[in-house]
């Protein structure tokens, strides 16, 4: 392949980013129609939580911490942010935004950093400590300008994602000693540096195991990412194969049920960029009916105008069974009341 030719190529690919991930749907073992067998659950004989049910008694535990055992479901709250973006909007001042909500959460989704300087060490809630990370939002894209036919164009490398570029971010002894329930390790599906954070992902497998700790798979946002339940599929699988016991991923308006049948181990939503709480409220709501083990939220709840008021609204869809409808009322309800 000569220099033009690849030089058209690299282009071609960063055109469209997705094209490089294995079109599963077309492939000669799948010729064959699926079968997700949505309406039949998984099942966990003397246990609460699907897929964990042969697990040894101390990470059954913390899994319980994480999961209320009464209807299988989580509400964590996310606060992590700050490991890459620094102090984004609603997380300034962690102990003023986030402290407040912690009675109504679940379990904790943070840094090392933010659990030792802010966080109560009274609190009851369960510790998803977050593993992995070493870039951030400025890290530089590997961009050039050449010429093709004469024209200046932009290349870069097909597939590269900065942010993918992540090791493991603490050890398992420093885990141990800030009583971590879950760590949550971010893996770049179809990345140049995919195979750098399922690595990432493995080795914490293997250190958290040998002291029952869990380990949450996070499908990273990033340029390779497609928001379709196609990829997802292949994400949340690949990391429960690989051996995480949570799964992370985003909520998809089509077939989200076959990703929740497909992967064998508890799936809990990201809430992404800030929705309206109606919006909001109801991905909460159609993610838990089709499959969902719960919520991991963040920037829905620490921007909302009246993040209490939301957080309890969204316990009330996860926990209680609330319509999205009945939720929004909840929230409105509060903030009416002066809840902020």
């Amino acid at each position: 392949m000569d220099d033009k030719t690849r030089l058209v190529s690299i282009s071609a690919l960063n055109s469209n980013p997705t094209q490089t991930m294995a079109d599963i749907s077309t492939s000669a073992a799948d010729k064959k129609e699926k079968e997700y067998f949505t309406s039949i659950p998984q099942e966990a004989p003397g246990f609460f939580l699907k897929g964990s049910h042969q697990y040894d008694w101390g990470l059954k535990n913390r899994l319980s911490k994480v999961f209320n055992p009464k209807d299988g479901r989580t509400v964590m709250l996310a606060f992590d942010h700050g490991y890459f973006q620094g102090p984004t909007t609603g997380l300034e001042r962690v102990d003023q935004t986030i402290l407040p909500l912690e009675p109504y959460a679940d379990c904790l989704m943070l840094t090392r950093g933010i659990q030792r300087s802010v966080i109560p060490a009274s609190t009851q809630k369960a510790i998803a400590l977050r593993a992995s990370g070493g870039t951030s939002m400025v890290s530089p894209f590997e961009e050039w300008e050449g010429e093709l036919d004469g024209k200046k164009v932009k290349f870069g490398r097909p597939g590269f994602e900065p942010l993918s570029n992540e090791s493991t971010a603490l050890n398992i002894e420093e885990a141990i000693r800030l009583n971590a329930s879950v760590l949550a390790v971010q893996v770049f599906i179809g990345s140049a540096y995919e195979r750098q954070s399922l690595k990432n992902l493995t080795d914490l497998v293997d250190a958290a195991s040998r002291y029952g700790i869990a380990v949450m798979g996070v499908t990273a946002v990033g340029r390779a990412m497609a928001r379709t339940a196609q990829y997802f599929r292949l994400a949340t699988r690949i990391m429960a194969e690989l051996g995480a016991n949570v799964v992370k991923c985003y909520y998809t308006e089509e077939d989200f049920e076959t990703v929740t049948s497909c992967c064998p181990v508890p799936i809990v939503i990201a809430g992404g960029k800030k929705l309206p709480e109606l919006e909001a409220l109801s991905m909460c709501y159609n993610a838990i009916q089709q499959g969902a083990n719960g919520v991991d939220m963040g920037r829905n709840i620490f921007q909302s105008d009246a993040p209490i008021s939301m957080m309890q609204a969204v316990r009330g869809v996860v926990h209680e069974g609330l319509t999205p409808e009945q939720g929004f009322q909840m929230y409105n309800d509060l903030k009416t009341k002066g809840t902020k």
